[in-house]
């Protein structure tokens, strides 16, 4: 360690973390608000859950698409500069969210412009952590954050619970741009970062943003426009195929030609938005794969479990906060918890217990999840998803900073909020897709199969594809009775759609669990024994 580095470390003391941690906590707060509110926030805004779901998605999406180009400008302006800017942009987007009429002005006020500004903060908080700390002290400051963030995501649904029922789910975005002001007062209490002449790959940019949102946004309208034979309601259909079959290939090429013109300006020595050198560091891609699994895996939890329990059980915010509660405090514990096991066990022995946790749990929410909450197994269920996430969540920040020197800090903060946000809108998207098909698959065949509704079943299945969504048994009871269809109808209309949403709930968690299996998939290339900050040598 060098005589500097240690000079920062004692100026800078753990007040330093706790500013960084305190913007964290903020950025992971509001997506947990925003699902465990979800019944409020429709009903207020005069949407549905698919125009909920695209909000999540797009928040989530413009992170990852601009992630990379968020580490950059912290390069170039250096990382205390690129927070600062950043959350005054994220602080605008808060308040322009808590005061939103409708879903148009809360698309621009949270999933763009808080979005925007989270580009900055995320990778700046990962940079200063970095340059500030070093050894065993950035160890612990990673845990840190990792433990802020589990204790965010467990907290959230509490905190936006109580809120909402109390109050009104404004009030947690008013609230965020309150907190930012007052980290900004004490701005200058985190050590000053120079930037360096760096310039922008645009071209670069276009590819990488323009690639990952088509090919997300086509998963997100798999649901309404079919993967490749085309629904009713697909608005075109080029060579007879759905729109998300060729908006998923777009999307790809894009991707590919983003890679090719980072080899060609790699080539030509200019410096490219990312360096794909750092994808052949065995560690970080490994690292960056499992968090895009654990950010999978949380948010798409987390999008589900307020359907099942708001909008099939009929509970309010608070009481789904509550609920969830398993799950809020084994995350916490587990979160904080796991920093202190890194020096008793590898890094890799405490993810692989942590995946097995999830699996484990959500496997068993298929199983519990029914009509009625039983909510025993359902809370140990959730407990043992929260846990997992929680080990995942104290290791792999640490991970993925060590595999490479502080300098590259801002680098590698952009790649791990490029993998943290694209597994969060890809968990969303296509978990949410998977369930609103399966949703109206099994409404289609069960209204179908019923010799009580034979007259009216092709007119129902029809109406059930155009308008896809996620629903309150009754909604459904009320247009059916505004259809003009008989009482006995409408009972088995309800009966069937009910059934209906259980399944798709047991299809989505099933969904979730295969994801967790497949994650484990590169488990085997962490590290085996407790991480140190590398050498220069290691990009090279």
């Amino acid at each position: 360690m060098s005589k500097t580095t240690t000079a920062v470390e004692q100026r800078a003391g753990w007040g330093v973390i706790a500013m960084l941690a305190a913007a964290q906590f903020i950025m992971v707060l509001d997506t947990t608000v925003m699902n465990v509110s979800i019944s409020q926030i429709v009903e207020d805004l005069n949407t549905t859950v698919v125009g909920l779901q695209t909000a999540i998605t797009v928040y989530t999406l413009v992170m990852a698409a601009f992630m990379l180009i968020g580490g950059k400008l912290g390069d170039k302006w250096g990382a205390r500069r690129a927070y600062a800017i950043g959350l005054l942009i994220y602080g605008a987007g808060s308040l322009i969210t808590a005061l939103s009429p409708n879903l148009a002005v809360l698309l621009v006020g949270w999933s763009f412009i808080e979005g925007f500004g989270a580009v900055l903060v995320i990778p700046a908080i990962a940079a200063l952590t970095a340059v500030t700390y070093s050894g065993r002290q950035r160890a612990l400051a990673y845990g840190i954050l990792g433990g802020v963030s589990g204790a965010s995501a467990a907290i959230g649904p509490l905190i936006g619970g109580w809120v909402t029922a109390n109050y009104t789910w404004r009030l947690v975005f008013a609230s965020e741009t309150a907190v930012v002001l007052v980290l900004m007062l004490f701005l200058r209490a985190i050590p000053a970062t120079a930037g360096r002449p760096t310039k922008l790959d645009l071209p670069g940019a276009f590819l990488s943003a323009a690639g990952l949102g088509l090919a997300v946004f086509g998963v997100l309208r798999s649901s309404q426009w079919g993967w490749i034979a085309p629904k009713a309601a697909a608005p075109f259909t080029p060579l007879g195929l759905s729109p998300v079959f060729w908006l998923i290939i777009a999307g790809i090429v894009l991707l590919w030609l983003f890679a090719r013109r980072e080899e060609k300006v790699m080539a030509a020595g200019d410096e490219p938005l990312l360096d794909l050198r750092l994808l052949d560091i065995p560690v970080l891609r490994a690292g960056l794969t499992t968090l895009m699994g654990q950010q999978f895996i949380i948010m798409s939890t987390f999008f589900v479990l307020p359907l099942y329990l708001q909008t099939v059980l009929g509970y309010d915010s608070l009481q789904t906060g509550i609920t969830i509660l398993p799950l809020s405090l084994s995350l916490f514990v587990c979160a904080l918890g796991g920093a202190s096991l890194a020096g008793r066990m590898s890094p890799k022995r405490i993810v692989e217990i942590g995946l097995i946790g999830m699996l484990i749990g959500e496997v068993l929410l298929i199983a519990f999840t029914g009509p009625d909450l039983r909510s025993l197994g359902f809370g140990v269920a959730l407990a043992l998803v929260g846990a997992g996430l929680g080990l995942l969540a104290s290791q792999l920040g640490n991970i993925n900073m060590s595999a490479v020197p502080p300098e590259r800090g801002s680098e590698v903060g952009g790649l791990q909020g490029t993998a943290q946000n694209l597994g969060a809108s890809l968990g969303t998207a296509l978990i949410g897709s998977i369930l609103i098909a399966s949703l109206v698959g099994n409404f289609q065949t069960n209204v179908l199969a019923n010799p009580a509704l034979a007259s009216v079943s092709d007119e129902i299945a029809a109406t059930a594809e155009a308008n896809a969504n996620f629903v309150t048994t009754e909604q459904v009871r009320a247009s059916a009775e505004q259809a003009g269809l008989s009482a006995e109808q409408t009972d088995a209309i309800v009966a069937e759609y009910a059934e209906a949403q259980i399944t798709a709930l047991k299809v989505a968690f099933a969904g979730i669990a295969l994801f967790a299996l497949l994650a484990f998939a590169y488990v085997h290339r962490l590290p085996t024994l407790a991480v140190q900050p590398a050498a220069e040598q290691a990009t090279r």
